[in-house]
């Protein structure tokens, strides 16, 4: 192959309607947008929201374990708890055997905004031209991709 096919293959390769990461990026964020108007009222951002979910599937959890499952570093994570603590939203508290431990708890105020949230689910699918199964088969490339391993 010529020098000149190979640069020409590289320049293809390189437009942005040929790059993956490029409409799962501007499908997040106009998905994150979505949640906006609803979150907006409860006073809260997206990712705070999605850390509040975690916690009310299970709370008094370790902050390694929120990083985990919401896939963010602790640098990310630990700006979001202390925006939540002064909302009075949640509560963090060092272990008592190892103090590099921290837990977090959802407040009783925690415990209500779940009940402001729950229709938000349901609201924002409803912006969403998806049947069920094309969310279900999105939803499913989409973890396999996230849980693919990297080396």
């Amino acid at each position: 192959m010529s020098e000149h096919m190979n640069e020409s293959l590289s320049d293809e390769l390189l437009r942005l309607d040929r790059q993956l990461c490029f409409p799962l990026y501007a499908c997040s964020r106009k998905v994150v947008n979505l949640y906006t108007p609803f979150l907006k009222p409860l006073g809260i951002t997206y990712t705070q929201y999605i850390v509040m979910l975690v916690l009310w599937e299970k709370d008094n959890i370790k902050v390694g374990t929120l990083c985990e499952r919401l896939y963010l570093d602790n640098g990310t994570v630990t700006p979001l708890l202390k925006k939540l603590e002064e909302k009075g939203y949640i509560h963090r508290e060092r272990d008592t055997v190892d103090e590099r431990v921290v837990y977090i708890k959802l407040t009783d105020a925690g415990r209500k905004l779940k009940e402001q949230a729950r229709e938000i689910p349901v609201k924002v699918g409803s912006c969403l031209s998806l049947t069920q199964e094309e969310a279900a088969q999105l939803y499913t490339i989409l973890y396999q991709v996230m849980n693919q391993k990297t080396e």
